[in-house]
């Protein structure tokens, strides 16, 4: 009987002695795989997921920091800081047409363009102010906004001082067609504006706004033209 025992007690006490023997020579080495995973830091790295078709990939946290895109950048910051001045200014030649305007399509027509650029002024205010960018305010030139020195076009189709004077003092339907002429100047800048932060700009709350800026004033620009047209 203890014949037949002794063999696979041996057995068991030789893979014993093979496990241990393994274990101490392989505890005090560095996993080779662990170490290849971690950045310059100590830091695990991060695993990038590749495009379609693409296997993943494993980089460096310092890699993967620089990996992330900015949110917005100088193009939409400037975009939303001159449309604030631009749409205040807008908003002023409407509320000069609901005094002087003769035709009741022209009140209608300003009074819509009121009810759409006030509450944009508030949105792209608050976006501002969210990233901690300055506003423009009602006390300010508008000409201190525009960033046209900066490598944009600026803040075009804007009224001058004399044109906006001459608005001031026109009334009647002589106020009607001079409204329309200026208010289609003006919109065309404003979409001109929103071309350019479709083309430059990233974040895509702004994008949307150009876009719906782009849409509305296009559209109400024909009408003025019509309006133009019929008078």
């Amino acid at each position: 009987m203890l014949g037949r025992l002794s063999r696979p007690l041996a057995a068991v006490a030789t893979g014993l002695a093979l496990a241990l023997s393994l274990s101490a020579c392989t505890s005090d080495e560095p996993d080779a795989t662990a170490a290849a995973s971690r950045g310059d830091d100590g830091s695990p790295d991060v695993l990038q997921p590749g495009g379609p078709g693409e296997g993943n990939e494993t980089i460096s946290p310092e890699d993967a920091e620089k990996a992330v895109e900015p949110e917005f950048n100088e193009a939409d910051v400037a975009y939303m800081q001159m449309m604030v001045p631009h749409h205040a200014q807008a908003i002023v030649m409407a509320e000069l047409a609901e005094k002087h305007a003769r035709s009741d399509r022209v009140r209608e027509l300003a009074a819509r363009i009121r009810a759409a650029q006030g509450p944009e002024i508030l949105m792209m205010a608050a976006w501002l102010e969210e990233r901690d960018m300055d506003v423009p305010t009602a006390a300010e030139d508008p000409s201190e906004w525009d960033h046209s020195e900066h490598g944009h076009n600026g803040m075009v189709g804007m009224l001058t001082d004399a044109q906006m004077e001459r608005l001031t003092r026109a009334r009647g339907a002589a106020f009607d067609r001079l409204f329309l002429q200026r208010m289609i100047q003006h919109h065309q800048g404003a979409i001109d504006m929103a071309d350019d932060v479709a083309v430059d700009g990233i974040d895509i709350m702004v994008s949307e706004v150009a876009a719906d800026v782009a849409l509305t004033q296009t559209a109400e620009i024909g009408r003025m033209q019509d309006m133009i047209g019929s008078a």
